[in-house]
């Protein structure tokens, strides 16, 4: 059976809601975690690691429907500045949720820290330890997210 042409196919739509509720709950928890100075945010970063990969891995796999599955079209009577603005920041809420784990990682990676999935499973360094690469990726992880 073919399905509408004008609804999300269903991975869409789950992926769609699980990455809005784990990316404004990222969001919340960096704030958290930047705001506090003391150690008992440590719980926050704990969990901040493990989601941003979630979420690294889950818009490669919303790429994976996406390209597998196209959406439906824009309204024919929208105006063109509309169909550009809607497509743009789409492939830009995209690139963010593929680079801002990536920052992350190469920021935690360059910092010396490791990238602790669970208590025995650690993701490798994908950059050498280095204070001033440390420096600029964390600034740039803030400024993109």
């Amino acid at each position: 059976m073919a399905r509408p042409t004008d609804m999300f196919v269903w991975p869409a739509r789950l992926l769609h809601w699980l990455m809005a509720v784990l990316i404004i709950a990222m969001l919340f928890i960096g704030v958290g975690m930047v705001a506090s100075v003391s150690e008992r945010h440590d719980w926050l970063v704990r969990l901040h690691k493990p989601l941003g990969v979630a979420i690294l891995v889950l818009a490669v796999v919303r790429l994976i429907v996406r390209w597998r599955n196209p959406p439906p079209p824009l309204p024919a009577d929208l105006p063109v500045l509309q169909k550009w603005a809607a497509l743009a920041s789409h492939w830009l809420l995209y690139a963010l949720m593929l680079t801002l784990p990536l920052v992350g990682w190469a920021m935690l990676s360059a910092g010396g820290y490791p990238v602790m999935l669970s208590a025995s499973l650690r993701l490798p360094s994908i950059l050498p330890a280095n204070a001033v690469a440390f420096a600029v990726l964390r600034h740039l992880h803030a400024w993109l997210a």
